[in-house]
């Protein structure tokens, strides 16, 4: 389970949640805000669906792996998170959408932020006609000693 859970959390709608969730144009539903203040109310983070179906389990609420990951791609469709693909499968959301890299401690598969300034892309190729960059991912891999 996450070493990010909340120990106790009130699932009761707070205003910032619910707004959140309307200037995103999502309807804020139960399941939304329950999700939605796991992963918006303590600051950034990283979690798979796994992760967070593991919190809201914790919660005593009745939520579904599948209702998560749905969940999870509306709020990116959205734009409140981002999805990271590490190691081909395993996906990663990230609550902090600025621009920016991340570590990955390969023991234990924690993510941690690299500021946007801190990594420098140069030699991109020129997108095919029609297309831009949006964004590239650098993901920098660490181990212990």
């Amino acid at each position: 389970m996450s070493e990010n859970l909340p120990q106790a959390l009130d699932i009761t709608p707070i205003a910032a949640t619910p707004d959140k969730l309307r200037r995103a144009g999502l309807r804020p539903t139960r399941q939304r805000l329950v999700l939605g203040r796991l992963l918006f109310d303590s600051g950034d983070r990283h979690v798979t669906a796994e992760q967070l179906h593991a919190e809201v389990a914790a919660l005593g609420e009745h939520v579904s792996l599948a209702t998560v990951y749905n969940t999870l791609h509306q709020f990116k469709r959205a734009g409140l998170v981002r999805e990271l693909a590490i190691e081909g499968s395993k996906a990663y959301f990230d609550t902090n959408t600025s621009n920016h890299n991340h570590f990955l401690l390969e023991s234990s598969g924690e993510l941690m932020d690299i500021p946007g300034d801190a990594i420098r892309v140069e030699g991109l190729p020129e997108p095919p006609e029609g297309m831009k960059i949006t964004h590239v991912d650098v993901v920098v891999r660490l181990s212990k000693d």
